[in-house]
């Protein structure tokens, strides 16, 4: 595989240091915010936010024409995929599992990236070490969501755990999507589509069940707000836009890195601000979960090295 041109460095460390720290924070950050914001409410507001200030930013940096509606069906596309189905789920399944194993669940994303690569896009079959790795990563899962109370803990949210599992695949579906669809004319202008697009639809959804009508701005905490303002400015815009800034400066395998940094840091942070449980069965589950993706990330490096 060809690599990607190389950006300056500090534009370099400046990305990943959002996705791997920011992004990791972001699983507290949406369990305080939904403390007293509804989860679609809280999701669809935070994208829409971030968007139409992405938007009017690159608007006003680069004079352009106006978004087609091909260039609006594309970002739709990716923003139910990976701001709707993938973080509106996670968002909506935090009301019944912790942050820290939130994050774990969710980065089994990398697992299911392999498989749609060999499913769907025609990629090499998995080699015994791949199929290693995405046995023990499901296997990891398993541990955190099989009854009973061993390890210090109760085990997780089955419903929770199911929801978190179907992010993961949307969250992979949609990154194929983006790395295969041809470089957009207007990338931070494109990015900012995707959450305007994927803000309407959480509202909708927020409005459709109940939630809008129900929220009441005297329930709501000073903790929660400032949870909000930072993922909508941190996780939505920064964040997000930096994620995709790597995907046409980096390969597909250094992506997956983040499947196993962001969850370290989201266990990290539960458990230091939070008084998330970090019982035996949390750590053997994230150990397990995380040996899989490093297999699984650095088995695809050697193939294509």
């Amino acid at each position: 595989m060809t690599e990607p041109e190389r950006p300056p460095t500090l534009h370099l460390v400046l990305a990943w240091a959002a996705v791997y720290l920011i992004w990791g924070s972001t699983y507290l950050g949406i369990r305080v915010a939904i403390e007293s914001i509804p989860p679609f409410l809280m999701a669809g507001s935070r994208h829409l936010l971030a968007g139409l200030v992405l938007y009017a930013w690159s608007r006003l940096r680069q004079a352009a024409p106006a978004p087609t509606r091909q260039d609006w069906i594309r970002a739709t596309g990716l923003g139910v995929l990976m701001l709707v189905t993938a973080n509106g789920a996670t968002t909506w399944a935090e009301q019944l599992v912790p942050s820290g194993l939130t994050a774990l669940i969710v980065c089994t994303s990398a697992l299911w990236l392999v498989l749609l690569n060999w499913l769907w896009l025609g990629a090499a079959r998995p080699g015994a070490r791949t199929v290693a790795g995405i046995v023990a990563g499901f296997g990891g899962v398993a541990l955190l969501v099989v009854p009973g109370n061993f390890g210090g803990s109760q085990h997780v949210d089955p419903i929770g755990a199911l929801v978190l599992t179907g992010a993961a695949l949307s969250w992979s579906v949609g990154s194929i999507y983006a790395i295969k669809l041809s470089r957009p004319a207007h990338p931070t202008r494109f990015v900012a589509q995707q959450m305007i697009a994927a803000g309407v639809v959480l509202l909708t959804t927020s409005t459709l069940t109940g939630e809008a009508r129900a929220f009441a701005w005297e329930h709501l905490s000073a903790a929660s707000a400032a949870a909000y303002l930072y993922l909508a400015f941190f996780g939505s815009l920064v964040s997000y836009s930096a994620y995709f800034w790597l995907i046409r400066h980096t390969t597909p395998d250094r992506l997956a890195t983040i499947s196993y940094v962001n969850p370290l840091v989201a266990v990290i942070l539960g458990w230091a601000l939070a008084g998330e449980s970090l019982s035996v069965r949390t750590l053997l589950a994230a150990a397990v979960i995380l040996v899989a993706v490093a297999l699984i990330s650095t088995t695809r490096m050697r193939q294509r090295a």
